[in-house]
């Protein structure tokens, strides 16, 4: 691991992964650009805590312990983190090559941004890329899983909201945006990821919680149109899911 801070600090939280948590690490690990490995673990009874145990000499930083979701293990990887940049990757997601951290490197180390976003890809066809924050009101305009946090802005912000189980990191984008923080779109591809997540499961919880974190940042008339389209597209998913296969 190295022995000074790192450009990257990769925080990967989890919880029963499974089998693809070890695709995920072995993701970062084969970067040819080195970064530091956060694991926070929320107790797993899978096994998954007692491999990575076996494998804490391959991370620089792991804890397992029960904990408030999956905001509050971000935030406790925020806080073991000693990287300029962060970069949150998911437990059945994996970075898109093994020059990853490399290319990225250079755009990292350059940027007067706080915030850089690239391209992620899910294993269902679709394809997230942040282009600029014009659709802030929408919906979340970034994904995580390819996106670089400057670390100091969870020390001058805070950390994600715990209030909100699935959306925080929108919430989180917002009031970046609206603290003045500036964001810049990355011309890679940062992560492959698979579909299925928490945020994609169709649950009411998911798009009622876009709402509550759009009505924080902008006007209740501004807000309505889109707090309409939120209620369509989860009416739209609960429909085709209860089509007869």
């Amino acid at each position: 691991m190295p022995a000074t801070p790192s450009l990257i600090s990769v925080i990967l939280v989890c919880r029963n992964p499974g089998p693809r948590l070890a695709a995920a690490l072995e993701s970062v690990w084969s970067q040819t650009h080195s970064s530091e490995l956060i694991v926070i673990d929320g107790a797993s009874t899978d096994g998954s805590s007692e491999w990575l145990e076996a494998n804490r000499h391959r991370l620089t930083y792991f804890s397992s312990a029960p904990d408030h979701g999956i905001y509050d293990a971000m935030n406790k990887g925020v806080t073991a983190a000693t990287g300029e940049w962060l970069l949150f990757l998911g437990a059945d997601d994996c970075l898109a090559s093994p020059h990853t951290f490399s290319c990225a490197a250079t755009a990292l180390a350059n940027t007067s941004a706080s915030i850089i976003s690239g391209e992620a890809r899910f294993d269902d066809g679709r394809l997230y890329s942040f282009t600029d924050t014009h659709a802030a009101i929408r919906r979340n305009f970034v994904h995580h899983q390819a996106t670089f946090y400057r670390r100091d802005l969870f020390v001058r912000h805070g950390g994600f909201d715990l209030s909100l189980r699935i959306q925080a990191d929108y919430e989180f984008n917002l009031r970046m945006l609206k603290s003045g923080e500036s964001f810049a779109p990355m011309g890679q591809r940062i992560a492959e990821c698979s579909s299925g997540g928490v945020s994609d499961s169709g649950s009411w919880q998911n798009y009622r919680e876009e709402i509550v974190a759009r009505h924080r940042y902008f006007s209740a008339w501004r807000s309505w149109p889109w707090d309409a389209a939120a209620i369509l597209r989860y009416t739209r998913k609960r429909l085709l899911r209860s089509r007869p296969k």
